[in-house]
C-alpha cells in the first residue's frame, strides 16, 4: 500500500520554520532546516522551473558538517520527482551552475556561503542560470505534497565532471605558464575550493603554499574580514615572502586576495580590476561598490543595483537585451559575473551568470605578471576611493527597518547621528538601504544584511584607514543610540 501524502504550502513552511529566501538564495538555522523543509522547498523549486530533456538535476554542497544531511533531502525530492540526481559532491557553487548552465538542466547547491555556522541554505539554478526574484516568489507561493516517508536517501556515487569541466573552463582560457614564477600563498580553511585552486594555480605556473587548512567550519565573509585574518596574512606574507595570499567564503563564490605585503583588498576593487583586464565594455553593480568604478573611465556603461546577485543579473540581462557587448557585473564582496562570453588572445571565456572567485583571482594574478608590479601596485591609477565595510551581528531585522525608517524620515535624525563623524547628509539614496551622501564627498551606507540577523555599515572615503574608520564608528553611534546587545 502506498503511503499518503500530506499538502504542504511553501508560504505557511516559510513562516513556520524562518527559513526563507534572502539575498541569494534560502537561508535559515539549520535546526529549522528538517528533511520536510528541504524536501519541500526543492519539490517546489523543481515545479517551478522548466524540466531538463535528459530529467537530470545537478547536486552539490560546501563543506558545512550539516550539508550532506540536507543534500540527502534534495536528492530524495529530485528523486520522488521522477528525476536522476547528478550528485556533484562538495565543490564550489559556480562550478555547478556551471555543470548545470553547460549540460542544460536545472541545479541544487547546498551551501550557506559565509553565514554563522549554525546556519545552512540553499541556492537553486534553472537551465539558464541562477533564478530570479520572479522565481522565487513562485516557489513561495507553491503548493507541493510530502510523502510520509522517504524525505531522506543515501546520496548517490559522486559525478566528476562538474568539477574537471570548471577546471577546465580557466586552465583553456588562461595562457599556459601565466603565472610563471608566482609565489602564492593559499589560505585553504574550509573552502570548498581549496584544493582544486591548488590545481588550477599550480597547472598555469604558479608555486602554491597551502596555509590555514582545517576540518572545522569557518564562516569566512569577505566583506567583514576578521581581525584575526588581517594579522595572519601579514604575519603569512612576510614568513613565506609571498606575491599574494589567496582564499574564498565557503561556497568559492566570493574572493579574498591579499597583495604581497599581506593586506586585504576590497571586494569591488578586485571587480574592477577583473572587469578591466577582461576588456568589459560595461559593468553592472550593486549601490554599495565603490564609485571609483564610473569614475576610472574604463566603462562605457554602468548600473547600480540592489545588493544580491539576482539584481546584478537582472541588470546583465537589460543590458543584453539593450544591444551591449562585453557585459559583467561584480559585488562588492568580490564575487564576479560574466553576462556575455569574453574574449582575450584569441580564447573565448563562456558567460557564467553567478557569482565567481575563481575568475578575479586569475585574472589580478595575470595582470600584474603581464605588466610585471606587484599586486599592491595594480591600484595606483585608480582614483582615490577606498571602501570598508562592518557589521553588528544579533541586530533583530525589525530593528534594523526601525532604524532606516527613522533616518530616512528625517534629516535632522540623520544630522543628529553622523553631523559629529566630521560632514553632514546632502542627500541619501534608498535603492538598498540607506546611503547617505556626506558634505565631506563621504559616504556611508546602512543595509540590514537579507540572510542574517545583521545590520551592516558601507563608508567611503578618500583613504583606507578613513573609510574604515567611518563604518566602525557609524555602527558605533546606531549600537550606543538604538541597541543594546542582551547580557551574557
Amino acid at each position: 500500500m502506498v503511503a499518503p501524502e500530506s499538502n504542504v504550502s511553501i508560504h505557511e513552511l516559510m513562516d513556520s520554520s524562518g527559513v526563507r529566501f534572502g539575498t541569494s538564495g534560502m537561508r535559515g538555522l539549520f535546526a529549522q532546516m528538517s528533511d520536510q523543509v528541504c524536501f519541500a522547498y526543492t519539490q517546489a523549486f523543481l515545479q517551478t522551473v522548466p524540466d531538463a530533456p535528459n530529467r537530470r538535476v545537478a547536486l552539490a554542497m560546501d563543506l558545512r558538517p550539516s550539508s550532506p544531511a540536507i543534500a540527502a533531502a534534495c536528492a530524495a525530492a529530485i528523486r520522488h520527482a521522477g528525476k536522476q540526481v547528478a550528485f556533484c559532491g562538495a565543490i564550489p557553487t559556480p562550478a555547478l551552475a556551471y555543470f548545470a548552465q553547460q549540460k542544460k538542466m536545472p541545479g541544487i547547491m547546498v551551501t550557506g556561503s559565509h553565514i554563522p555556522f549554525d546556519r545552512n541554505g540553499i541556492k537553486f539554478y534553472g537551465l539558464a542560470g541562477e533564478i530570479s526574484k520572479a522565481d522565487e516568489i513562485s516557489i513561495g507561493n507553491a503548493l507541493v505534497s510530502l510523502p510520509q516517508e522517504g524525505l531522506s536517501i543515501a546520496l548517490p556515487d559522486i559525478d566528476a565532471a562538474a568539477r574537471r569541466m570548471y577546471v577546465e573552463r580557466y586552465l583553456d582560457y588562461f595562457q599556459p605558464g601565466c603565472l610563471d614564477g608566482m609565489r602564492l600563498g593559499l589560505y585553504q580553511h574550509s573552502s570548498v575550493a581549496r584544493d582544486l585552486l591548488v590545481e588550477i594555480l599550480e597547472a598555469l605556473g604558479a608555486e602554491v603554499i597551502p596555509l590555514g587548512r582545517t576540518d572545522d567550519f569557518v564562516p569566512i565573509d569577505t566583506e567583514a574580514v576578521s581581525a584575526a585574518d588581517v594579522q595572519l596574512a601579514q604575519r603569512w606574507a612576510h614568513e613565506h615572502a609571498l606575491d599574494a595570499i589567496l582564499s574564498t567564503d565557503g561556497d568559492a563564490d566570493r574572493p579574498m586576495i591579499a597583495d604581497e605585503n599581506g593586506l586585504w583588498m576590497r571586494g569591488d576593487i578586485v571587480g574592477l580590476l577583473c572587469a578591466k583586464y577582461l576588456a568589459a565594455d560595461s559593468v553592472a553593480t550593486p549601490i554599495s561598490s565603490n564609485t571609483a568604478i564610473e569614475q576610472c573611465g574604463a566603462f562605457s556603461k554602468v548600473v547600480r543595483t540592489r545588493i544580491g546577485s539576482p539584481y546584478v543579473i537582472e541588470a546583465m540581462e537589460r543590458m543584453l537585451l539593450s544591444g551591449l557587448e562585453n557585459v559583467t557585473g561584480f559585488e562588492a564582496n568580490g564575487g564576479f559575473l560574466l553576462g556575455s562570453g569574453l574574449e582575450k588572445n584569441g580564447k573565448t571565456l563562456l558567460p557564467l551568470q553567478t557569482r565567481d572567485a575563481v575568475l578575479p583571482i586569475l585574472s589580478l594574478l595575470a595582470m600584474a605578471n603581464e605588466q610585471g608590479c606587484k599586486l599592491s601596485q595594480l591600484t595606483q591609477n585608480l582614483p582615490a576611493r577606498f571602501t570598508a565595510s562592518d557589521r553588528i551581528q544579533s541586530f533583530p531585522a525589525e530593528l534594523s527597518r526601525q532604524v532606516m525608517r527613522e533616518l530616512a524620515a528625517s534629516d535632522d535624525a540623520m544630522d543628529e547621528l553622523l553631523g559629529e563623524l566630521g560632514g553632514y547628509p546632502t542627500s541619501f539614496n534608498q535603492t538598498d538601504g540607506l546611503r547617505i551622501s556626506l558634505d565631506s564627498g563621504e559616504i556611508v551606507h546602512f543595509r540590514p544584511s537579507g540572510n542574517a540577523p545583521e545590520l551592516r555599515c558601507y563608508a567611503e572615503a578618500a583613504s583606507q584607514a578613513r573609510a574604515e574608520q567611518l563604518s566602525r564608528e557609524s555602527l558605533s553611534l546606531i549600537r550606543d543610540r538604538y541597541y543594546r546587545a542582551p547580557s551574557p
